[in-house]
C-alpha cells in the first residue's frame, strides 16, 4: 500500500500541474504562441538533464552490467505493444494515416514526462537503472517504426541522425560515465539536478495549456481512443506483468514494466506527426483523452496487480 500511496501522490502532482497550465492560458499569462518554446525547453534541456543526473546518481556499474535481462524484457514489451496497436487499429477499422497515427499512439507511452518521475519515485533505489536500459530499446523503436507510423502513407524513412538527440545523448553519456566511474562535481551535479527536476512540472503544465487551447469535448467522443485506454493502458500491463513473471527477475522489474505499459500516449507523437504532415490534431486528441483517463487507470491498474494478482 505504501507504493500505491507514492503512486497516487505522483498522479496528484500531475493533475495539479495540468490545472496550472489550464489556468495560465485562461488568465492569459501564457499564450498559444509560447507553448512551442516551453516544449523545446523541456525536450532539449530539462528532460535530458533529468535522465542524465538521475542515471548518474541512481545507477552503479555492477547493477548496469547485470541488467541485460531488462533489454530482453523491453524487446518483449514493444513486441506486445506492436501486436496490440495492430489489432486495435483493425478492430476499429481505421484506414490510411489515421490507422498509422493510431498505432503510434497505442505503441508509445509517455515514458519521459510521466513514466520517469513515477518509476524513480516508486523505486528510488533502482528506478533509473530500469529506465536507462529501457530507453535504449525505446529510442530505437521510436526513431524507426515510430517515424514510419507518423509519416503520411507510412512512407517515413529511418534517419539515423534523428537518434542523435538530447535524450539519447544523455542516456549514452550517463551510461558511459557510470561504467568508467567518472563522478560529477558536487556543485555541478546539484545545479543539473535542479534544472532537470523542472522537466515534469513544465511538461504537464504544457499539456494542460494545450488542452485549454483545444476543443476537448470533440475528442472525448472519438471511441477508438478508449480502445487504447482499456486494452493498452489497463489489460496490456496486467498481462505483461503475468508474462514477465515467467522470467527469473526481481519483482520490481515486473512492476516497472507494467507501470510503463500503463502510460498514456506519448506527447512526441504529435510533434512527429505534425512535422511530417500527418494527422497531428488526431494525435493530440488521443494524447488528451488517454492522459485524462490515466489519472484513474494507472492507480487502478497498479492496485489490481498488487492486491489481486
Amino acid at each position: 500500500m505504501e507504493i500505491l500511496q507514492i503512486l497516487m501522490g505522483q498522479i496528484g502532482l500531475f493533475v495539479i500541474y495540468i490545472i496550472i497550465g489550464i489556468l495560465l492560458i485562461k488568465t492569459r499569462v501564457l499564450t498559444q504562441d509560447m507553448l512551442e518554446t516551453i516544449s523545446r525547453l523541456v525536450l532539449k534541456l530539462a528532460m535530458p538533464l533529468m535522465i542524465f543526473t538521475n542515471t548518474l546518481n541512481g545507477v552503479t556499474r555492477q547493477s548496469l552490467l547485470q541488467s541485460w535481462v531488462i533489454l530482453v524484457l523491453t524487446a518483449v514489451f514493444y513486441l506486445g505493444t506492436f501486436v496490440v496497436a495492430k489489432l486495435l487499429a483493425m478492430a476499429f477499422r481505421l484506414q490510411g494515416d489515421y490507422a498509422q497515427v493510431y498505432r503510434a499512439l497505442s505503441m508509445f507511452g509517455n515514458i519521459g514526462f510521466m513514466g520517469i518521475p513515477i518509476v524513480s519515485s516508486v523505486f528510488p533505489d533502482k528506478g533509473m537503472l530500469y529506465i536507462a536500459v529501457f530507453t535504449i530499446i525505446d529510442q530505437m523503436v521510436l526513431w524507426t517504426l515510430g517515424v514510419k507510423l507518423t509519416s503520411p502513407g507510412g512512407k517515413g524513412k529511418f534517419n539515423p541522425k534523428k537518434m542523435i538527440n538530447p535524450c539519447t545523448v544523455a542516456v549514452v553519456l550517463s551510461v558511459l560515465m557510470v561504467i568508467v566511474g567518472v563522478p560529477l562535481p558536487s556543485l555541478l551535479n546539484t545545479a543539473l539536478q535542479k534544472t532537470g527536476a523542472t522537466a515534469t512540472p513544465l511538461a504537464m503544465i504544457y499539456l494542460g495549456a494545450v488542452f485549454a487551447c483545444m476543443d476537448v469535448r470533440q475528442y472525448l467522443r472519438i471511441k477508438e481512443y478508449y480502445g487504447i485506454v482499456v486494452v493498452k493502458m489497463v489489460l496490456f500491463p496486467i498481462l505483461l506483468y503475468l508474462a514477465t513473471g515467467l522470467f527469473p527477475v526481481e519483482e520490481n522489474i515486473h512492476l516497472t514494466l507494467a507501470l510503463l505499459g500503463g502510460m498514456p500516449a506519448m506527447s512526441s507523437t504529435v510533434m512527429m506527426a505534425r512535422a511530417s504532415g500527418s494527422k497531428g490534431d488526431y494525435a493530440m486528441g488521443g494524447i488528451c483523452v488517454t492522459t485524462i483517463c490515466s489519472i484513474v487507470t494507472i492507480p487502478a491498474m497498479f492496485w489490481f496487480i498488487q492486491m489481486v494478482l
